[in-house]
């Protein structure tokens, strides 16, 4: 495989004991995209994930990172410490991280404040998550992601528990971070709605064995609105894509 930038997988496999999850599963994510992942349960979508984070091994086949070392992780759950407000929340990262040790506390602080701020959170830093919404919850789980200043962003269904209007607005603000920011974003979910309204690629995963039904760059506006969601354009991608799926 050439060395180019971004993520390469080629002809990965991942066992877990008899049972098999991906199998022959190829993908190349350039840097500073947004794709999203999207198909049914088990089909091997968060393996994904985590294959790229290091958090598993594959079986077999091949993967490059050229940003493995610059990383954040966005999980379903926000996975907060009860006991810590929401500053010394975003600021776990650099407790639990040796390479992020020699840092000077003025400037962890200052990086946390700026993470909270890129969320719309800068006033709730002394909160605590018991005191928090769902949405907020969240924000603040992206902000952790996002203090150690990655280059590339991993997120597994971060907006599931979320209702419908609070996971329409960090559709919104997860569009404008990845531009603003000049991230790399993997996005998983099982919305085709959400695929399409908050990334500019959408890949289809098969149940079985992880294989790609369909990875489509979708022709849509770069600056995306509430509108967007009823348009005609908009329903005709959500329905190619459920073909695709039914496929």
């Amino acid at each position: 495989m050439s060395e180019l930038s971004g993520i390469q997988i080629q002809n990965l496999k991942k066992d877990f004991g008899t049972k098999t999850v991906l199998k022959d599963f190829s993908l190349q994510i350039p840097e500073g995209s947004f794709t999203s992942l999207v198909g049914p349960s088990g089909c091997g979508k968060s393996t994904v994930l985590r294959l790229i984070a290091g958090l598993e091994n594959a079986t077999a086949g091949e993967l490059k990172n050229s940003q493995k070392n610059h990383f954040g992780f966005v999980f379903q759950d926000a996975n907060l410490l009860p006991w810590k407000t929401v500053l010394e929340n975003v600021l776990l990262p650099f407790e639990i991280s040796p390479e992020l040790k020699g840092i000077s506390k003025n400037e962890i602080k200052s990086r946390a404040l700026d993470a909270l701020n890129k969320v719309n959170l800068q006033d709730s830093a002394d909160l605590f998550p018991h005191q928090l919404s769902g949405g907020m919850k969240m924000r603040v789980s992206i902000a952790r992601a996002l203090v150690t200043k990655p280059k590339l962003l991993l997120m597994d269904e971060p907006f599931a528990a979320l209702d419908e209007f609070t996971r329409y607005q960090m559709q919104l603000q997860m569009r404008d971070l990845w531009q603003s920011e000049g991230l790399t974003v993997l996005f998983v979910t099982h919305s085709l709605s959400e695929a399409v309204f908050i990334s500019e690629r959408v890949v289809l995963m098969a149940k079985s064995g992880g294989g790609i039904v369909l990875d489509q760059k979708l022709n849509l506006p770069e600056q995306r609105q509430e509108e967007l969601r009823t348009s005609p354009e908009f329903n005709s991608i959500i329905k190619e894509l459920s073909e695709g799926l039914r496929r």
